[in-house]
């Protein structure tokens, strides 16, 4: 390894470099808001060095072209974020406030390493880098039940999931003798290489099955109400987000380098996972009251959209995924920034009657709100509406028709549940000829922030050129 490649691994480093100093300044003295500056100054460092270093292959399991560092940049600006919000929400609550950052890093730096990933090896370690944090971020906040039964079912199906990905990455190289991708599709496209798929497919099967639980597809989302509506609500917003951002860019790698959309049958499988996911996300929202509930519900439907994007696997499905996954990043971190700054100490606004009337207590706030759920529900004038309009636009060029007309009715199911939270928000709290009395501004910098990613929703639904100019000359150049 030569010192170009240590400079394309500076994003990585300097992540994995800020959680080693936490450590040790939580070591030396216990100081929350060291702690928090800490991390800030990290993924900011991190963020920036994204544009400067050098595009290059190190070592023969990552690949830091402009697809990882594109992905990267992102992960890091929503950590960036939930930093923030986390930095309140501690603030709180008693105990250890520290060491939450130091998991924070480590599960964003696993995030990182799948979004750079051209090898089952690398693949393997990033999940589990991620997951083994997260099981201790799900669970933080251990005087609460509901955070350790959430941690603990966490961690019991992503074992299971982890066992699944082992299988099907061993039955992958008992068939084609090689772990990173490219070799697999070179192996698969050479007529005398022998390659059978009697074990190829159901390796591929058991990987997807392991991805699929990160994502929260349907069969494999039972866990994702529970984890949700258990988590710390800025953790709840990092599972859905970041975790999720970090499973998907190595998704759409691994079909694009490793040839798996080649096979028909795959194909269909990914067919009736995208349509079940859309469906069961949808329906099962509707009969929610709990709010981290409905957005973890809404979350396996947009991971059902986001996989129609998969199967097209073309250059025009591949600039729909990357606008999609910005536009939903903003659209959850807006939603679960809402649900925070309301969270006190006692317990998370997670209860739909802790927003009735929001709007004339914190009429910022829930126009906010308002504002995410509209965009989540795919209402014009906003990112949600264009992300969906491109998503649509790639399966339309490649005739997948059964996926879009699934896709645009399960939306519409969509709708009840969106604008039954918003209704909720401009209800009156109190009995009438009562003033009601104003919720106090806990965290003005979350504040501010929850108002600038309110401008980029509008921003990119209105003048989504800059952005898709950006991934079109980033991800394009790479497919």
């Amino acid at each position: 390894m030569h010192g170009i490649h240590l400079l394309s691994l500076l994003p990585l480093l300097l992540v994995a470099g800020t959680s080693v100093l936490v450590l040790l300044a939580i070591a030396v003295r216990r100081n929350h808001a060291v702690a928090f500056a800490l991390t800030l100054s990290g993924l900011a460092a991190g963020f920036c060095s994204t544009f400067i270093v050098p595009t290059n292959q190190v070592t023969p399991l990552l690949l830091m072209d402009h697809y990882a560092l594109f992905f990267m940049g992102l992960l890091m600006a929503a950590s960036f974020f939930i930093a923030f919000l986390s930095y309140s929400y501690l603030a709180a609550r008693e105990g250890n406030k520290e060491e939450f950052y130091v998991l924070l890093l480590v599960a964003t730096l696993g995030a990182m390493v799948l979004a750079a990933s051209i090898h089952f090896a690398s693949l393997f370690l990033g999940i589990e880098i991620l997951s083994v944090a997260l099981y201790g971020l799900i669970a933080y906040l251990r005087d609460r039940p509901l955070p350790l039964e959430a941690g603990i079912k966490y961690l019991i199906l992503a074992g299971s999931s982890s066992a699944f990905l082992a299988f099907g990455i061993a039955l992958i190289y008992a068939d084609v003798g090689a772990l990173d991708f490219a070799a697999v599709a070179q192996r698969i496209a050479a007529d005398q290489s022998g390659v059978s798929l009697e074990l190829l497919l159901p390796g591929t099967v058991l990987i997807l099955t392991g991805i699929g639980f990160k994502l929260a597809l349907a069969p494999f989302h039972m866990w994702t109400p529970d984890v949700y509506e258990g988590a710390p609500a800025p953790v709840a917003a990092f599972v859905a987000t970041v975790s999720k951002g970090g499973m998907y860019a190595l998704l759409l790698r691994f079909f694009s380098l490793s040839g798996a959309d080649r096979f028909p049958r795959l194909l269909l499988v990914l067919s009736i996972i995208a349509i079940a996911s859309m469906l069961a996300g949808n329906l099962l929202a509707l009969f929610s009251t709990n709010v981290k509930r409905i957005l973890a519900y809404s979350s396996i439907a947009h991971m059902g959209y986001l996989l129609v994007a998969v199967e097209v696997s073309s250059r025009l499905g591949i600039t729909a995924a990357a606008f999609y996954l910005v536009a939903y990043f903003i659209m959850i971190l807006g939603a679960f920034g809402v649900v925070t700054v309301l969270s006190s100490g006692e317990r998370d606004a997670d209860r739909l009657e802790d927003y009735r009337g929001l709007y004339w207590r914190r009429s910022g706030l829930a126009l906010v709100f308002t504002a995410m759920l509209l965009s989540l529900a795919g209402i014009p004038l906003t990112a949600g509406f264009l992300a969906k309009f491109y998503i649509v636009a790639a399966g339309a060029d490649s005739q997948a028709w059964l996926l879009i007309l699934v896709l645009v009715v399960s939306s519409t199911i969509g709708l009840f549940y969106y604008l039954r939270v918003v209704a909720k928000l401009f209800q009156q709290p109190v009995s009438e000829g009562q003033t009601p009395e104003p919720l106090p501004c806990r965290s003005p910098a979350v504040s501010v922030i929850l108002a600038f990613l309110t401008v980029f929703l509008i921003w990119f639904g209105v003048f989504p050129s800059p952005l898709l100019h950006l991934i079109q000359s980033t991800i394009g150049k790479i497919f």
